[in-house]
C-alpha cells in the first residue's frame, strides 16, 4: 500500500470520527504528495519521506515561534499536526544507534579530524536518511570528530 493510499484511508477514518485536527494534518500530507506527483522528482518513497520530514520540521519551528509569542493555541495545533505526520515516518533512530552508525561511516571514509566533517556528513546523511534528523547527525559527528 502506497503512502497516498494510506493517507486517503486515514482521511476517511478521520472524517467519520470527526477528528478535525487529525484531518487537517492528513490533508496537508495529501497536498504535499500531490505537489510531489506534479514535480520533476516524482513520488519515490525517498522523496515522500524527505517531504514528510520537512513538514514535521516546519511545524516544530512554527510551534517554537508561536510559543515565544505567547500563542499557546497555535503552538499546540502545530505540534499536534507534527505528531500526526510523524506516524507516517519510519521509526527514528536513538542517539546510541546514530552514534554507532556514524562511527562506521567515519571508519569507512577515514575521518580523523573536524576537517573531515563534510565527508562524514555527506555519507552519514545518505545512510541515515529518514531515520534521523540532520541537526542530530551533525551534533554527533561534531562530537565524535572533536574527541
Amino acid at each position: 500500500m502506497t503512502l497516498e493510499e494510506k493517507i486517503n484511508g486515514e482521511i476517511k477514518n478521520a472524517m467519520l470520527a470527526k477528528d478535525n485536527k487529525r484531518l487537517e494534518a492528513l490533508r496537508a500530507i495529501k497536498a504535499e504528495i500531490l505537489l510531489l506527483k506534479s514535480s520533476e522528482k516524482g513520488t519515490s518513497e525517498d522523496a515522500e519521506i524527505k517531504a514528510l520530514m520537512k513538514m514535521v520540521k516546519q511545524r516544530r519551528e512554527s510551534a517554537e515561534i508561536y510559543k515565544s509569542q505567547q500563542r499557546k493555541d497555535l503552538s499546540e495545533t502545530e505540534l499536534s499536526q507534527a505528531q500526526v505526520i510523524e506516524t507516517f515516518l519510519p521509526k527514528q533512530m536513538s542517539a546510541e544507534e546514530m552514534e554507532t552508525a556514524i562511527k562506521g561511516v567515519m571508519a569507512s571514509v577515514g575521518a580523523q579530524s573536524i576537517a573531515d566533517m563534510g565527508k562524514v556528513m555527506g555519507a552519514a546523511t545518505k545512510l541515515l536518511a529518514g531515520k534521523a534528523d540532520g541537526r542530530a547527525i551533525s551534533e554527533i559527528v561534531r562530537k565524535l570528530l572533536s574527541a
